[in-house]
């Protein structure tokens, strides 16, 4: 069986040093080289890959998990340090996109590779047949594309591109090590130019920039009918041209052309003269300063950076006219994702013209793209959704839309309909995707009938699952048998926010596990966030009519949610993915175990509203603090760390450094391809219901009382002198170590759970009834951001 421990990677650009950050993010060791400088040391030889390395860690978004995984790298250069490649088990070629510079890298590669280790190329656009040649066979054998998208750490899309030697078991290696661990969404892609996802998306992008114009549409328009509004980053069209650089998409537009003759709509498609007249001007996006939009030094009446947007006929920056849309207005009524899309896609005007125009090119170039690109169509799905961040792919777009409507838009277009889908159609098949046995399936075009998408063996689907798996629900929470008798409690609320609905949900799905013939029960669900916290529009008003009474029954009902979860008869596990803030971090440190999901964002944000974390939070801090003590140990550096954790908000930015922060600890474990986190959940709870015994209650929770106080007092009022926190920000901290330590004890002594449970809830109350508490709830309810007051 193939293992890989040690991994080379080949060039330390932008590319090159963030796959060699990710691949330290799943755990191994890796040696990166780049070309040699002048020195004497083999420090300055080697200066190229150590200041990339150096600038990729401290860029943002950050291309590690956490800093401390840079030791996993070592740099070095082509000349002196090639034999470290010795004892790579797998080596990637990351340099400049010119195959003469590849051939020269191989053929140096070749004089210290072993035999059987892996060799590929990331390479976007040059075919993999060419790069290899005069190569030895056990080299061919070895050597196809690995085609990462840009950040690696997070765009999901993997492409798997084989040579014409490459061994097949080389290929359904990679495929599982890509998914299993590197998190990747791993594609078969054919050695096509441009391979799958770029081939599509970029003609996409394309169309829609001369759809953009064809119908006087502004670019702020445009951006904003193909982002969030059809399930797509709010990068939309422009702006994502801005980010990837105008050069770069400029390239791949012309080499989609010249590469394929035969490609009628790529042949068809032209570059837009306002394209043309920015990569002339070297006004390339992002990387440039300004490319269809431009920054400037000006502010609006809110105080934000007034941003300029190309005007597509003149060429001229403008203000955005805010064009009024009906379709777009509309849309913004429709929560449901396929309702809208839907429903922009029949809009008369010329914003829907635009969603239909570009979907039935889109559609049509995806199914003409097959078998040639690949020879399925969920592959082109899976590729554009990983590689793109589309919340659907184009066979999935049509779903929506339907069939015939499709059908209808494309030949409104005055273009013809591949034979496959008209066969499919005839043959009385209405969707290119359907579910079977809770699985989804496929149209597959060569047995014309349906089969199950490949891949979902490991994956737990809810939304694939019938009405019968209901096995309770409320208006904020689903609880369905995902099999094996164990219990899967879905959140449905609007952002996941924590309310009374999710709460009596999660009592009810632990009362229905343990009366009946469950093993357990999984908290997870497929949204972006696993939540963003508790509902703050239910506290706020509460609050505004200084309901205390009420708050009081509020909080003690999250405070026993949580210990319910902690203390019952079965084991609960969470899933997570996205944001995991507030009262969500509350609620898995109280379960037996959470899958978290690598690219998990982790913390108790409460001081940013003005409060506490009151749902067990800070009583939790309370017990981890005390756990971590050891005899003779002196404590008050432990219980200050973890104090500044809830004080300053502290946001884990993946699972792992939530480790750092002691919002996760060993009962809780990574996965790093996100699909399956629910799946490993299910797995857990079946592991841990072997001979399940609940933990009893803690009496033994060691708290440090006033000496403890006076060291968090002095901690809160060091943040005060340096700037990092206002008055109010020291009362909340008060609060905080009030808890942490137990109150005003005269000395370190045990307490219990239910004892701190108390006094943090009198705390989050008592800091209720504070105006610059209310001010900053309001302030996050209208701005969506914290207030500093």
């Amino acid at each position: 069986m193939r293992r890989i421990k040690n991994i080379g990677v080949l060039g330390s650009g932008v590319m090159g040093s963030g796959i060699a950050c990710h691949f330290a993010n799943a755990g191994f060791h890796v040696v990166m080289l780049d070309m040699a400088s002048d020195g004497n040391t083999p420090q300055a030889r080697s200066i190229i890959a150590s200041t990339a390395l150096d600038k990729a860690v401290k860029s943002s978004p950050a291309p590690l998990y956490s800093k401390d995984f840079k030791s996993r790298i070592k740099v070095g250069n082509f000349d002196d340090d090639l034999n470290l490649l010795k004892n790579c088990d797998w080596i990637l070629e990351v340099v400049k996109e010119d195959i003469a510079i590849k051939r020269i890298i191989f053929e140096k590669v070749e004089t210290v590779r072993k035999p059987g280790t892996l060799i590929t190329s990331n390479t976007s656009g040059i075919p993999i047949k060419m790069m290899a040649e005069g190569r030895s066979e056990d080299f061919n054998r070895h050597f196809c594309g690995t085609h990462f998208f840009n950040p690696p750490r997070y765009l999901a899309l993997l492409e798997i591109i084989p040579g014409p030697s490459t061994s097949s078991e080389v290929i359904e290696f990679l495929m599982g090590f890509g998914k299993n661990y590197l998190g990747k969404q791993t594609v078969l892609a054919k050695d096509t130019p441009a391979f799958i996802a770029n081939r599509i998306g970029v003609y996409s992008m394309g169309k829609t920039f001369e759809l953009a114009q064809e119908l006087g549409l502004t670019i702020q328009s445009v951006d904003k009918l193909t982002g969030a509004a059809i399930a797509r980053p709010n990068t939309g069209t422009f702006r994502l041209g801005d980010l990837v650089g105008l050069d770069t998409a400029f390239f791949v537009l012309n080499g989609i052309k010249q590469n394929n003759p035969h490609d009628l709509l790529a042949q068809e498609a032209s570059i837009p003269a306002f394209f043309t007249h920015l990569v002339e001007n070297k006004w390339l996006g992002n990387k440039s300063g300004q490319g269809f939009y431009k920054k400037t030094d000006l502010r609006d009446e809110k105080g934000r950076p007034v941003i300029l947007g190309i005007n597509l006929e003149t060429h001229e920056y403008e203000n955005d006219s805010n064009q009024v849309l009906e379709s777009l207005n509309a849309s913004k009524q429709v929560e449901d994702t396929p309702k809208r899309i839907k429903m922009l896609f029949n809009h008369a005007d010329i914003g829907g013209q635009l969603t239909k125009k570009s979907f039935a090119y889109t559609m049509l170039y995806a199914a003409e793209r097959i078998p040639e690109i690949a020879d399925q169509l969920y592959s082109i799905d899976e590729g554009m959704k990983a590689g793109f961040a589309w919340e659907y792919g184009p066979f999935q777009y049509w779903d929506i839309v339907g069939l015939e409507a499709g059908i209808k838009a494309i030949e409104e277009l005055g273009k013809q309909v591949p034979a496959w889908v008209i066969e499919m159609k005839n043959n009385g098949f209405e969707t290119f995707y359907t579910t079977i046995d809770s699985k989804p399936a496929y149209y597959n075009i060569n047995t014309q009938k349906y089969e199950y998408v490949p891949g979902f063996e490991s994956i737990v689907r809810l939304d694939y699952l019938t009405k019968e798996k209901i096995v309770y629900q409320n208006d904020e929470t689903k609880l369905y048998d995902i099999g094996d008798d164990v219990l899967c409690l879905e959140f449905t609320s609007k952002m996941n926010a924590i309310g009374a609905g999710i709460l009596n949900g999660l009592q009810d799905a632990v009362r229905i596990a343990e009366e009946g013939k469950w093993r357990g029960l999984v908290i997870g669900n497929h949204s972006k966030n696993f939540t963003v916290g508790a509902n703050i529009m239910l506290i706020a008003m509460l609050a505004y009519e200084q309901e205390f009474d009420e708050l009081n029954r509020a909080v003690d009902l999250f405070q026993q949610t949580t210990m319910r979860c902690r203390y019952s008869k079965v084991p609960v596990v969470a899933a997570t993915q996205g944001y995991v803030f507030g009262g969500g971090c509350e609620l898995i440190m109280h379960c037996d175990a959470t899958a978290v999901g690598a690219e998990s964002y982790i913390g108790l944000v409460e001081v940013g509203v003005g409060l506490i974390p009151g749902g067990g939070g800070t009583k939790e801090f309370a017990v981890r603090t005390s756990d971590s003590f050891t005899e003779g140990d002196v404590q008050i550096p432990a219980l200050i760390e973890n104090f500044k954790t809830i004080a300053t908000a502290t946001v884990a930015t993946s699972a792992y450094e939530a480790y750092n922060y002691k919002y996760l600890n060993e009962k809780d474990f990574v996965v790093m391809y996100q699909p399956e986190v629910i799946y490993k959940a299910k797995e857990k709870v079946m592991e841990l219901s072997e001979g399940y015994v609940p933990p009893v209650q803690r009496e033994d929770i060691t708290v440090l009382g006033r000496t403890g106080l006076g060291a968090l007092y002095a901690a809160a009022h060091s943040l005060k002198l340096g700037a990092y926190a206002s008055e109010h920000d020291i009362k909340i901290a008060k609060k905080i170590a009030w808890v942490m330590c137990g109150g005003d004890l005269s000395s370190s002594q045990m307490v219990s759970e239910k004892y701190l449970l108390d006094i943090e809830r009198e705390a989050f109350l008592s800091l209720c009834g504070e105006q610059k508490t209310l001010e900053r709830i309001q302030h996050m309810l209208e701005k969506g951001k914290p207030l500093r007051n």
